[in-house]
């Protein structure tokens, strides 16, 4: 027979342990889950009015070191020496958004390929504004696994409907004239 101590005790237990639950910090996204990585992005780039954008992986060199290959951190310095100094830098977008004022309400997180040491994950983002072509909410994250961690190597994606690149873009910006 329950008693109504019993089932008081009972209600308070599982109320205690959902607090409890509420207040655990959560798992930080593993750098051996290249899923993990670009959700965790797309959700910092989603908080609040989804204006923030996704430029902290790219503000710093700390910031670079921890999400960005070392190819792409060489090359993306190399583009930004050889632009004057008063000029625009090749990357002058939120790679992470496809766009220069980011709008992120939802987003999709879709791994295309995944191989031992090669990834390519797809993000369809939702902003509270529609874009010209549909094309241009999905952009790609490519990985490649360093030192056993996960890191992207190039972000891809279209702006109205015209394809680009980081790598593409810091390679051009390369070959013209100073």
């Amino acid at each position: 027979m329950i008693t109504r101590r019993t089932l008081f005790l009972t209600g308070l237990t599982g109320l205690l342990a959902g607090a409890a639950a509420q207040r655990a910090p959560a798992a930080q996204p593993s750098s051996n889950d290249p899923v993990a990585i670009v959700n965790a992005i797309y959700a910092r780039a989603a908080k609040g009015k989804g204006d923030g954008g996704g430029t902290f992986i790219i503000e710093n060199k700390a910031a670079k070191a921890k999400y960005l290959s070392k190819s792409l951190i060489d090359l993306w310095a190399k583009a930004d020496a050889h632009t004057p100094k008063d000029d625009v830098p090749p990357i002058d977008f939120d790679p992470v958004t496809n766009s220069q004022e980011p709008d992120v309400k939802s987003f999709k997180v879709e791994a295309e390929k995944m191989e031992a040491d090669k990834a390519v994950v797809a993000v369809t983002i939702t902003g509270h504004l529609l874009r010209f072509k549909v094309s241009d909410n999905t952009i790609r994250n490519n990985f490649v696994r360093e030192d056993g961690k996960w890191k992207i190597d190039d972000i891809s994606g279209t702006i109205d409907g015209e394809a680009w690149s980081i790598r593409g873009l810091l390679n051009e910006s390369l070959k013209e004239v100073v």
